[in-house]
């Protein structure tokens, strides 16, 4: 269900993060009050992302956290932002997914990546390897089949799947993505929320290639992080935890989400943190009037038809209370 009011849908991405000093098991029950808050006002999707062997992120096992999402709630659209699909045969996806949709019939989207979203060596404890990734388009191409009406006589089914018609979203934070959901006619989404540096270009592409296919027309869900708070001063406070946990990645130094600081040059160098800033710089920072600028700002600059806003908070309560400014700012304009 989309707020009547909202300038354009706009959906959540939780990585279901680990927030320094909290359990995993808190970050899960975070997860799930979120999205029954999420639906409380009005956002149109709830997604979750696959990373494995990362401690900070606990929605690893990606199928079984959005069933849980879905059975605690009751209209929001929940869904994966993505599975990495190199992972897995796209028969297993077919069939959780089927199984999902089943379950929660007309609630849950399938967004697919190529990222492995791990290391390599994590990669091969998936017992899969490097050169998946390569077979992505067909991979694609296979999952729609099983996701789809099956033929008479088709030797291999999705049992739960076939005839569910998931719908599917490409998701991007290169030109590849983008080509391949236009040529396909899907959806795409662009990780501009961590990797904006080729959006302008994978935009262009997309909607100048497009072909009709599962979908008539194109459509672009833009990732944009979003830090909102009462204060001008606070919403920083609360970036800063994003920051830390950009340049630690970075630097080779993964963990949990790490607690916010007030002055966010006193921890880390300028050098690496002109590198985060860069990365993040697809964002909307500040109280409710500040956020509503930059809003309107990138919805003017690329034109999406839908923003997913990923909030990496680490008081959860401080989170639940960025996404509810988060749509006021939306319906202000």
């Amino acid at each position: 269900m989309t707020h009547p009011s909202f300038a354009i849908p706009a959906s959540v991405l939780d990585l279901a993060p680990v927030p320094e000093g909290a359990t995993v098991a808190d970050a899960l029950q975070n997860t799930i009050a979120l999205a029954q808050d999420a639906e409380r006002l009005g956002y149109h999707r709830y997604w979750l992302a696959e990373h494995h062997n990362m401690a900070g992120i606990a929605s690893a096992a990606t199928a079984v956290v959005i069933g849980q999402v879905a059975a605690a709630t009751s209209r929001i659209r929940v869904g994966a932002g993505g599975i990495m699909l190199p992972n897995h045969s796209p028969l297993v996806i077919a069939e959780q997914f089927g199984t999902l949709e089943t379950l929660f019939p007309g609630r849950i989207d399938l967004g697919l990546g190529r990222a492995p979203g791990s290391d390599q060596l994590t990669a091969t404890a998936l017992r899969r390897n490097h050169s998946s990734a390569d077979h992505f388009p067909e991979d694609v191409v296979e999952l729609l089949g099983l996701l789809g009406d099956s033929a008479d006589g088709q030797p291999v089914r999705a049992v739960p799947g076939e005839g569910t018609h998931v719908p599917v979203w490409i998701l991007g934070s290169s030109l590849f993505g983008a080509q391949l959901a236009a040529h396909l006619g899907l959806p795409y989404a662009f990780a501009s929320h961590f990797a904006p540096d080729a959006l302008d270009q994978a935009v262009q592409i997309y909607r100048g290639r497009f072909t009709p296919g599962i979908t008539d027309a194109p459509r672009f869900m833009l990732a944009v992080n979003v830090w909102a708070a009462d204060t001008q001063q606070e919403a920083r406070r609360l970036m800063s935890s994003q920051q830390q946990a950009f340049i630690n990645l970075r630097s080779g130094r993964p963990g949990r989400l790490p607690r916010p600081v007030d002055d966010i040059s006193k921890v880390t160098d300028s050098r690496y943190l002109a590198l985060a800033d860069r990365a993040l710089r697809i964002s909307a920072v500040g109280d409710k009037a500040a956020v509503a600028e930059g809003l309107k700002t990138l919805i003017s600059n690329y034109q999406p038809d839908e923003l997913l806003v990923c909030s990496a908070i680490h008081d959860p309560v401080a989170r639940r209370r960025s996404h509810e400014i988060t749509t006021e700012a939306l319906s202000s304009f």
